[in-house]
């Protein structure tokens, strides 16, 4: 009987034991999983906060696009104002060239009549010699001719060479006709057909003196249109600039101007 309570007891002893050893097993375990937990949790963080720097990296993306879209058209703009420029110095440049060039003619010129017409009065002198009485009559008509003609001529091309000053500065004289102003009406033709006459009134219409603009006619291709201006404007420039077509000009009067397009 003791035998068999000794062996119950070791037996739970030994079962106790091995308990122990199951339950600190699983405190191991749940202390492991606890640490598997945690640094799951600090990867799913890390995760949110990557995800987080990209979206921001994105809309920064997007953002510099934008600007260097923007900073491309601006250079684009920058490089047409830039042509433009070089165009405008260089005709500028042109313009210059040729008014320094007839000043040269004129003052050359000039000075080969002063010593033309000096050589004349010096041979008048000398076949005048022993009277001077009329040697000084004889000087003040050959004279007052020289100055004349010097002068004449001085004053024709000074008038060139101010409207080419004028021309350079963007000042040039207009042509006679070249301003309309008030009624006029423009006959136009051959049109293909009326869209094309359409698209012409439009363009006149985004002119800015342009008041008011009709149809009168439009008969086997031609129209007449109307148009009014409340102010001085330079129709013919204005309507190369905008028409839809390419046209040449066959009359140009104060109040109607024809214009053929060319096919």
């Amino acid at each position: 009987m003791d035998d068999d309570i000794a062996n119950r007891e070791a037996a739970l002893e030994e079962a106790k034991a091995k308990l122990t050893g199951a339950e600190g097993r699983i405190e191991e375990r749940d202390a492991e999983l606890a640490a598997r937990r945690e640094e799951v949790d600090r990867g799913e963080r890390r995760i949110r906060e990557l995800d987080q720097v990209c979206t921001r990296l994105a809309q920064q993306v997007v953002e510099r696009e934008r600007e260097l879209r923007e900073v491309r058209a601006e250079l684009g703009r920058a490089r047409e104002r830039s042509d433009e420029s070089v165009r405008a110095l260089t005709a500028l440049a042109d313009d210059l060239e040729t008014v320094r060039g007839l000043a040269r003619g004129q003052a050359t010129r000039i000075r080969l009549r002063a010593l033309r017409e000096a050589a004349e009065l010096t041979e008048g002198i000398r076949a005048m010699g022993s009277h001077p009485d009329e040697v000084r009559q004889g000087l003040i008509e050959p004279l007052k001719e020289a100055i004349r003609r010097v002068g004449a001529e001085s004053d024709e091309e000074a008038h060139d060479l101010a409207g080419l000053i004028a021309a350079a500065n963007g000042h040039r004289e207009r042509e006679p006709h070249e301003l309309f102003e008030g009624l006029v009406e423009v006959d136009v033709g051959p049109l293909s057909d009326f869209s094309q006459l359409v698209g012409f009134e439009d363009a006149a219409s985004g002119i800015g003196a342009m008041s008011e603009i009709s149809v009168k006619r439009f008969k086997q291709g031609r129209a007449t249109l109307a148009m009014r201006f409340k102010q001085p404007v330079e129709l013919l420039r204005e309507l190369e600039e905008r028409a839809p077509f390419v046209f040449k000009v066959r009359d140009k009067r104060s109040d109607r101007v024809v214009l053929d397009v060319d096919k």
